[in-house]
């Protein structure tokens, strides 16, 4: 299982000859290429855009086969600076903070019930994570390959495998 962020940038349509977001796009294809080649996709209709187009860089597929690997797409907030594309909020932070927390341990219960409210007010897309969140349990941790918040909008990028 593994969690990328649906930036735009990583779309082939926002490619460049100077990529903005490089590191970001080597640890989202090396998180999706870890996953194999059947991938079942949790996202919202931006990130699901954006889970097509870095599986179909790795040479993968989405599938709905319950046994797939799971690819889950969502973000922390885009409110953590006054240049972000939300403005600075300075509950960002804190809510950033707890999910970056919830993420690494991994703690079903704690992403099961962030507040979507605030994450809306936040505008972090979380929803794809909080509908996710029972699939943590029993697993751990394998890499935190990124967590940044380029432009003010904080990503990580995840990979979980179940217990031994």
């Amino acid at each position: 299982m593994a969690l990328v962020p649906g930036c735009l940038a990583l779309l082939p349509e926002y490619a460049s000859l100077d990529d903005p977001v490089e590191e970001l796009r080597s640890a989202c294809l090396a998180a999706v290429a870890w996953l194999n080649e059947d991938v079942r996709v949790v996202a919202g209709a931006q990130g699901a855009r954006v889970a097509s187009a870095l599986l179909a860089e790795v040479g993968a597929a989405p599938t709905s086969s319950a046994e797939a690997a799971y690819l889950i797409v969502g973000n922390g907030s885009a409110r953590r600076s006054e240049k972000a594309p939300g403005h600075l909020d300075p509950r960002a932070a804190g809510f950033d903070e707890l999910l970056a927390r919830s993420l690494a341990k991994p703690d079903a219960d704690a992403l099961g019930a962030l507040d979507r409210g605030l994450a809306a007010e936040l505008w972090a897309d979380v929803d794809p994570i909080v509908e996710s969140a029972d699939l943590l349990r029993g697993v751990d941790t394998v890499a935190i390959d990124y967590d940044a918040d380029p432009y003010g909008v904080r990503y990580w990028v995840a990979r979980w495998a179940q217990r031994a």
